[in-house]
């Protein structure tokens, strides 16, 4: 018999700022909602260990999807009419709407990067239709990550992003696994990356919204690596500060992919907050 993974990979059309949008959502196991979100300038494969994990597959229905523009989902038409900027309230309605599409009852939503800076927001918004929200790499402020160079027509911009998001990796982690989340970016269309770091580093400022996330109602459990330089222990122990009852872990020997660049790793981290928010 051929040796198929789990996962289970499915196209579906959402309505997003009023045009219709085709967007790729795979998953797999069982239980709770576990809504993934995943990286700027990548997309949901880099939740696959996860979604391969049986331990995990037991208790969660794990959930991952590509954002518009990215991976296999595809853009609304007119795309090449404007420029891709990534807003905070168009991605906040985006998670939204595949959530309700899919009818999810009281998922946990985890993000990682610029998905565990928007999950805050979502725990501010919804956090009585939430189970709880697991941040990994979560920061609240994240200014000056944003660059013209990240899209330029003298520049290989698959080839910029890949291999500076390589450097974000923790140097104890696998190569093989750090290599595999360049490729990864290597494949981002023009210009993705930068409009989601405009998101990330221009129109994202979630310090007030830190202020309303009661974890009475939402459990909040963030994760951070020790070799983050783009959301460094620093600035989620900021977040945590401002979250009363939030759980937050600096993980040993991870960088800001954690969930690709060494799953092995990150595993009992994530099993210890998926504990946590779920529990």
């Amino acid at each position: 018999m051929p040796d198929f993974e789990p996962i289970t990979g499915r196209y579906l059309s959402i309505p997003l700022e009023g045009k219709p949008h085709r967007i790729f959502v795979e998953e797999a196991g069982s239980g709770i909602p576990l809504l993934c979100l995943h990286t700027a300038g990548a997309d949901s494969r880099q939740y696959r260990h996860m979604m391969n994990d049986p331990e995990v597959l037991a208790r969660f229905r794990v959930i991952a999807f590509d954002m518009p523009y990215h991976g296999r989902s595809t853009p609304a038409d007119g795309w090449w009419l404007a420029k891709y900027r990534l807003t905070t309230a168009g991605y906040l309605a985006m998670i939204r709407a595949v959530w309700e599409t899919l009818g999810l009852e009281r998922p946990v939503v985890l993000g990682c990067s610029m998905g565990g800076a928007i999950v805050l927001k979502v725990a501010a918004e919804f956090q009585d239709e939430l189970t709880g929200i697991v941040g990994l790499e979560s920061s609240a402020y994240a200014p000056g990550r944003y660059n013209e160079l990240l899209h330029h027509p003298a520049i290989h911009g698959g080839e910029l992003a890949a291999s500076y998001t390589y450097g974000l990796n923790s140097p104890y982690s696998p190569e093989a696994s750090r290599r595999e989340n360049w490729w990864y970016y290597s494949q981002s269309g023009p210009g993705v990356y930068q409009g989601d770091v405009y998101f990330y580093s221009i129109d994202w400022d979630g310090r007030e919204d830190l202020k309303r996330i009661d974890t009475n109602r939402c459990r909040v459990a963030l994760l951070t690596g020790e070799y983050d330089y783009s959301c460094t222990p620093a600035m989620s122990e900021s977040v945590a500060a401002a979250i009363p009852g939030s759980r937050l872990t600096i993980m040993k020997g991870m960088g800001h992919f954690p969930m690709i660049e060494n799953y092995p790793g990150f595993r009992p981290y994530l099993l210890q907050a998926l504990d946590h928010v779920a529990a």
